[in-house]
């Protein structure tokens, strides 16, 4: 039974992979977006189904237009798109059939030109969510509830970032600035482990995730390993500022590195499981949840309380906690601080590796450069909630992304960076321990 076991799964994954529908959310929605024009002015339009087209790349909606005169008609629009060289870019839009009569150039040069992309308002989506049987609440606590919904994936990222500060810092007392950088780092990584998958017959959305978190963890883990083994352990009986400007070095280094290894252009993931779920409106505007970014912050806040846990209640976190409150006690004891510490360096990077995954899959991509901001926030963070503790900076995590949305929702965005950053100043001057370290960051000298 177990030699069958292998050739099973692999079947079962094979057939779900067939069931995938082939097209993200964005390439339908464009399609629908393509189909007024089609029609006489004010005709109702009532999609039935999608299904694929009669060529590859081709997506096929059968739609029935209901017209004023109360006639309705069964119709249907192909829209096909361009092939990409990876699989992973973004495919444009390069024809359409209508009632399985092509377009002509002409025709649809002028609809993707002037129709579909240079407009001051998307489109009119036929499928557009509607208000009928939702519950009606304020517009500005709406406005407020969707600002925090939206803000639960930028929670789990800077959580994960300031929790792996403070892992390191707990045991160290020095701060490690290329923190952001192995987010970049497991944001490659997992665009990588997708394309791996594509060509393979179990390539599904469910198992792109799976590939794209275990890829970019493993891939944040080595790099830390390589980390701290090779920078860190040289660097043991440093000063405080040297480790700041070796770990300033090596971001740098690994910017450069990211930068030649993907090139400049932003490499992304198709979104997949992001149909959003309505749960209140106020007129017009519906408050909307992402299944999957709920998911994925799941994921994010779960590791983070498994790394409470883990420093709580395990034979590793015994350790930690030892190293961390007195390094010559513990090793007397038998304890390894430079295993703890190589240990801990690993268990950081991975985090990052995770929080790059999140980053990637929700927001689209991240650059070879978007680790500096990202890890600078973090370790807002991580200062906030007391960069020595652990759970004190994951909640300090939480707080920058609810400070994040409570400025986005009431003042102006653009100046949102700029407020994180003198929130640090501020918690700097009067508290340096955070809000659940002590108020001086050091003991004092007497």
């Amino acid at each position: 039974m177990r030699a069958l076991l292998l050739p099973i799964l692999v079947a079962v994954l094979a057939a779900l992979s067939g069931c995938g529908e082939g097209f993200d959310t964005d390439q339908m929605r464009l399609c629908r977006q393509a189909i007024p024009p089609l029609n006489p002015t004010g005709a109702h339009i009532e999609i039935e189904r999608a299904t694929v087209g009669p060529v590859p790349r081709a997506l096929r909606l059968l739609y029935r237009a209901q017209l004023g005169d109360g006639v309705a008609r069964h119709r249907s629009i192909d829209c096909l798109f361009a092939a990409e060289s990876n699989g992973l870019g973004r495919p444009n839009l390069i024809g359409i059939a209508s009632d399985g009569r092509p377009m002509p150039d002409a025709s649809f040069y002028f609809l993707r030109r002037f129709y579909l992309e240079d407009r001051v308002e998307p489109p009119p989506d036929p499928a557009a969510l509607s208000t009928e049987d939702l519950p009606a609440i304020p517009s500005g606590l709406a406005y407020g509830l969707q600002q925090g919904l939206s803000s639960l994936p930028a929670a789990a990222i800077y959580g994960l970032l300031a929790a792996a500060y403070a892992l390191v810092y707990g045991l160290t007392g020095r701060i490690i600035l290329c923190f952001g950088e192995f987010a970049a780092l497991g944001a490659l990584a997992s665009v990588i482990g997708v394309a791996l998958l594509v060509s393979l017959p179990v390539s599904t959305p469910l198992t792109g995730l799976v590939a794209a978190f275990t890829v970019a963890i493993l891939v944040a883990a080595l790099h830390g390993f390589a980390m701290g083994r090779f920078v860190l352990r040289r660097l043991e009986r440093a000063s405080g500022q040297q480790i700041l400007i070796a770990t300033i070095g090596l971001a740098i280094a690994m910017s450069e590195y990211l930068r030649l290894a993907q090139g400049p252009q932003l490499r992304w993931l198709p979104p997949v499981f992001n149909t959003p779920l309505r749960l209140a409106h106020a007129g017009d505007f519906i408050v909307t949840l992402n299944p999957l970014a709920t998911v994925l912050t799941l994921l994010g806040l779960g590791a983070m309380l498994g790394l409470v846990q883990l420093i709580r209640r395990t034979a590793y976190g015994r350790a930690w906690r030892a190293v961390a409150q007195d390094e010559g006690t513990a090793a007397l004891f038998g304890i390894d601080p430079r295993a703890v510490r190589d240990i801990a360096v690993v268990i950081a990077c991975a985090l990052c590796g995770m929080a790059g995954v999140i980053v990637t899959v929700i927001y689209g991509g991240m650059g070879f450069a978007g680790g500096f901001t990202l890890g600078l926030k973090a370790l807002v963070a991580a200062i906030l909630g007391g960069i020595g503790s652990v759970s004190g900076a994951a909640l300090g995590g939480l707080f920058i992304a609810g400070f994040e949305a409570l400025w986005s929702a009431t003042l102006p965005i653009e100046q949102r960076d700029l407020a994180v950053y003198l929130l640090l100043a501020i918690v700097l001057i009067w508290r340096p321990g955070g809000f659940f370290g002590d108020a001086e960051l050091t003991p004092r000298q007497v």
